[in-house]
């Protein structure tokens, strides 16, 4: 399996509109960050995870012209304003994308984007074939197998998921020891780290740390990175060897 990181910033990106602290101000290319998202791809089967406002741009990036999938891990703008821009996969692939989202997700994202769920679509509207999960799903998208995870986004319930021995869990503030049992014995964990603060909704880097310390994956990619962390140059040394910092297009294979 491929996984290509297509955002690894926050709901602002970065830089951010408008500020001039060192990092939005970096030349760096690693210190460029669209809002968070994942391409998995393997045997000709690609599947994203969360389509934010910056899904166009990401997938002209990644030069994907096919897709057999969404998940969405919940309903937050940067998860999911770029509903929309999956029509070229629909007039292309002529089927309807399919999307495994919470109900919760599906019943917010009917009011934002009623027009997608009309009886009568007008001509080329996008087309979704809506696919209901919770945390204790187990499904295949082709011959990759997906299996939920429940997290805590402070006091919101949303979805992360393991395909294999990778996970990745996004936007993360707790997780009971229950579905902390589906993160053993992984290869690879992809895991949000918003910046050394505490907030209220995202682990900050000495929580994921002990989160990642607990459940010891082989590997640790941190992802969905504020500004407010520092440059990439900067945090990079400060890791543990098993624990590098995500950056818009890396790929690894797992």
């Amino acid at each position: 399996m491929k996984i290509r990181f297509l955002g690894t910033g926050t709901s602002q990106g970065v830089p951010v509109i408008g500020c001039t602290c060192e990092v939005c101000q970096s030349g760096d290319t690693q210190d460029k960050r669209l809002r968070v998202a994942v391409l998995l791809s393997q045997n000709n089967t690609n599947i994203v995870v969360d389509v934010g406002p910056d899904f166009r741009q990401q997938m002209l990036q990644a030069n994907i012209a096919a897709l057999d999938a969404v998940l969405i891990t919940h309903e937050h703008n940067d998860h999911t304003a770029g509903l929309d821009d999956l029509r070229p996969f629909n007039f292309r692939q002529g089927f309807d994308m399919p999307i495994y989202t919470s109900l919760r997700v599906m019943e917010d994202l009917k009011q934002r984007f009623a027009y997608t769920f009309a009886e009568r679509l007008y001509p080329g509207a996008p087309r979704f074939d809506w696919n209901i999960i919770d945390e204790n799903s187990f499904f295949h998208v082709n011959d990759i197998a997906i299996q939920s995870v429940g997290i805590q986004h402070g006091n919101l319930p949303i979805l992360g998921f393991r395909f294999g021995d990778v996970a990745y869990c996004t936007d993360v503030k707790s997780i009971s020891e229950k579905e902390l049992a589906k993160l053993r014995n992984l290869n690879v964990l992809i895991l949000s780290t918003l910046h050394r603060l505490e907030h209220h909704s995202h682990l900050n880097l000495a929580e994921a740390l002990d989160l990642i310390a607990y459940l010891k994956p082989k590997q640790t990619y941190l992802t969905h990175i504020s500004h407010q962390f520092g440059k990439a140059t900067d945090i990079s040394p400060t890791l543990p060897e098993n624990v590098k910092l995500a950056y818009d297009g890396l790929e690894i294979f797992v």
